[in-house]
């Protein structure tokens, strides 16, 4: 049993006996959001860009946060406390709330959940073998609990053995299903700008100077991907990795690009100076 604690609207309790009634919309409709970063050596990475991610979600989905930026702070950091884990991942969770009808939005609850996590440096050596698929994503700048898509597939994975899915819309690249993509061609790279959950990772990498390099929002296709120099993904757990092939076919000679490389680099050297 774990003795882990997770927040529930003001309280900490311990994990297996942390309860949310069944009338709330995100046992009912699935309806709410959360939030996902990292903690490194105690410290939230990038906390202030999550919390801007989070509240914006909120308001989109017409759920009313109950407590204000500085004192959700102090709870994660009580929260942190409490546990004392040196690496893991922070998950904050807005659900529906306790609907009367089961279809109206009722007072959310806030539930903030941590758990051990490492990164594993060695993953980036492994790269990732992307499967597509034709989906949009309903609410896409919406970090929604709605992983329906991604969830039911995972036997096609497994049965094409591949590691994830490539979300597209009628063959313009999206995103995966818990990262965003780059491809890199003649020195540039690029990341779809159109219909997707802008990640705070990719925020990041966007703002990486590197001589020669330059590195630009702008929609790519299918066709364009897998003809790419190089391509990798981004997100708050994998940083950087890179993507060796697509649809069962290599992308360029299906190993680590030295921009990728360079990027991952760069990209970690950012978060150990956080």
């Amino acid at each position: 049993m774990s003795n882990r604690y997770t927040y529930i609207n003001g309280n900490l309790v311990l994990e297996n006996e942390a309860k949310i009634l069944v009338t709330d919309l995100a046992v009912q409709r699935g309806y709410g959001i959360f939030d996902f970063l990292k903690i490194v050596n105690g410290k939230p990475i990038f906390i202030d860009d999550y919390f801007n991610r989070f509240y914006n979600s909120a308001n989109e989905m017409n759920l009313k946060l109950q407590i204000g930026r500085q004192e959700l702070r102090k709870a994660i950091s009580t929260l942190l406390d409490k546990n004392n884990i040196a690496n893991s991942s922070l998950k904050m969770i807005l659900t529906g709330g306790y609907s009367e009808d089961g279809y109206l939005i009722a007072e959310p609850n806030l539930i903030i959940v941590q758990a051990p996590f490492e990164y594993d440096p060695s993953s980036f050596h492994k790269g990732l073998n992307l499967l597509s698929h034709n989906y949009q994503r309903q609410l896409p700048t919406v970090k929604t609990i709605d992983y329906l898509q991604a969830i039911r597939l995972q036997p096609l994975l497994k049965l094409k053995q591949a590691d994830d899915l490539l979300y597209h819309h009628n063959g313009e690249v999206r995103e995966c299903p818990r990262a965003n993509v780059f491809m890199v061609k003649d020195n540039e790279v690029l990341t779809p700008n159109t219909a997707i959950l802008r990640g705070i990772t990719r925020s990041k990498i966007l703002g990486i100077e590197r001589d020669g390099i330059k590195i630009r929002e702008e929609d790519f296709n299918l066709d364009d991907l897998a003809n790419a120099d190089e391509a990798f993904i981004s997100s708050s757990t994998k940083n950087i990795l890179p993507i060796f092939s697509l649809d069962g076919k290599p992308i360029a000679n299906g190993k680590t690009g030295n921009i990728t490389a360079s990027l991952s680099n760069s990209l970690l050297a950012l978060i150990n100076a956080y």
